[in-house]
């Protein structure tokens, strides 16, 4: 029997981030991964899925270009070209990746734990010191009536098409769902949207989801939120979904079904009980260490549960695997490195607390927002689209939360994530100085909102004292 300091079980993000970490703590390290090896965002997720959605930017390039004076049009789309071509950027991306992973023993094939301290796979059983669960997640299987008989897409199945679907409904309104559906609406294949939370992005604020709405509504696409599906099945040779509407029975109908309604923890054949380690439908039981039920056991990642998002999971490996041997543990805090995007047009981007948070906590706060149509550089080139929020304390103006809707949020945001990190205030924020004309600029225009009404209300409370003491 082998034996090894760190056995990580999973080697997507989570578990190669969590390896090399305990690596530089001079521990002994192997992977167990039923393959093939690189991880979900590499091989069907953010990688691949960005590569196309650049084709489907240009493509609306294109259809916009007229607006610009610029004559332009969409001959044909050459699909084969586009897989070819994401096919080739994500074989680098995986050849880069599995080098990193097989610089150390790596143990292929599936896998269950025997004791705390053992695991087999392959028929050899690995005895550790401290294990990792980092095995990611799988697609939710659907509970919806008639879907399995009728047959749909998910999301690795968009991503690998040979050829597009003539339609296409989309259930779902997450971040999968908006971007893969809006990509495919782009390359010509009309997207109807049927969601069952009242506002896509559910976990966002309802003005980040309406807002995206509006746009894809615009664009041409159609979006029913706040549905219950009744049922799917065929019709013609057409695939049919049947949902409630607003008191009503309406149905969508299209050559395809794309099934975009969540992933869920994979933990199946992995005998955790066995090991000690509880679980339920939203993942692994794990602390503020990210150390299970069982203290020998960590888990990170989607496993885990928390955030499906690809820089939380390298956060949670690298902690679990420095709290897995250090002796002064961390505590993991989310309140920055959970913030995201959504890489749809516009783009979707939020760190820090959401309005709905605050609302639910009962705690008092101000809020500014900006729209991009009056904002200078957004107006020069088109770019109008969205809003950026910014929300905070009104004891002393620092800055809780900022969602940004619109283009470039992903890169925009991360002056928020700065401002945050340094605990910085509104009042912070408007003596910055900013580049004109620039989109980064419509930062300032919340914060001086926010900042106004700080100042109004100081001004006030002055007056009162003032009054009093006379």
């Amino acid at each position: 029997m082998q034996e090894f300091d760190f056995i990580v079980v999973g080697a997507g993000s989570a578990g190669f981030a969590a390896a090399r970490t305990a690596r530089d703590l001079g521990k002994r390290v192997a992977f167990v991964d039923p393959g093939p090896l690189a991880g979900l965002c590499i091989l069907r997720g953010c990688m691949p899925s960005k590569t196309l959605l650049r084709s489907g930017e240009l493509a609306q390039l294109a259809r916009e270009a007229h607006e610009y004076g610029v004559g332009a049009k969409i001959e044909g789309f050459d699909w084969a070209r586009m897989m070819a071509r994401k096919r080739e950027i994500i074989q680098g991306f995986t050849d880069y990746r599995v080098d990193g992973i097989r610089a150390f023993p790596v143990f292929e094939g599936p896998a269950h734990f025997v004791s705390g301290h053992e695991i087999e796979v392959g028929g050899q059983r690995l005895r550790g010191q401290r294990f990792l669960i980092a095995t990611g997640s799988v697609i939710q299987h659907p509970e919806i009536p008639g879907l399995a008989e009728t047959g749909f897409l998910t999301s690795d199945q968009v991503l690998e098409l040979e050829r597009p679907p003539k339609d296409v409904i989309v259930l779902g309104g997450g971040y999968v769902a908006t971007e893969l559906g809006q990509f495919l609406h782009r390359m010509g294949v009309p997207a109807t949207f049927v969601q069952r939370s009242p506002h896509l992005l559910s976990s966002e604020d309802p003005d980040v989801g309406d807002a995206l709405a509006g746009c894809f509504r615009a664009e041409g696409m159609t979006v029913d939120t706040g549905t219950a599906i009744e049922r799917v099945f065929t019709r013609h040779g057409r695939k049919v979904v049947a949902y409630r509407h607003g008191g009503q029975i309406r149905e969508a109908e299209a050559e395809e079904i794309f099934f975009a309604l969540g992933r869920r923890p994979n933990v199946d054949g992995l005998a955790l009980e066995s090991a000690g380690v509880t679980y339920n439908r939203y993942g692994v039981d794990v602390d503020r260490h990210m150390r299970t039920s069982n203290p020998d056991i960590f888990a990170a990642g989607d496993v885990a549960g928390r955030f499906q998002l690809v820089h939380v999971a390298i956060h949670e490996g690298e902690m679990a695997a420095r709290n897995a041997f250090l002796p002064q543990p961390e505590n993991v805090d989310y309140s920055l490195v959970a913030a995201h995007a959504v890489f749809t047009d516009p783009q979707v981007a939020v760190v820090g607390m959401r309005e709905r948070d605050l609302v639910a906590e009962g705690r008092r706060y101000l809020k500014g927002s900006y729209p991009f149509d009056d904002l200078g550089k957004a107006i020069s080139v088109g770019l109008t689209k969205g809003f950026v929020k910014m929300l905070a304390d009104p004891r002393d103006g620092r800055i809780l939360g900022v969602a940004i809707v619109g283009a470039e949020a992903s890169d925009l945001i991360h002056e928020a994530i700065a401002l945050m990190y340094f605990k910085a205030t509104v009042d912070d924020v408007v003596r910055m100085p900013h580049l004109h004309p620039t989109l980064a600029e419509i930062m300032t225009y919340p914060a001086e909102e926010i900042a106004e009404a700080l100042a109004a209300e100081r001004s006030a409370q002055a007056a009162g004292a003032g009054g009093v003491t006379a």
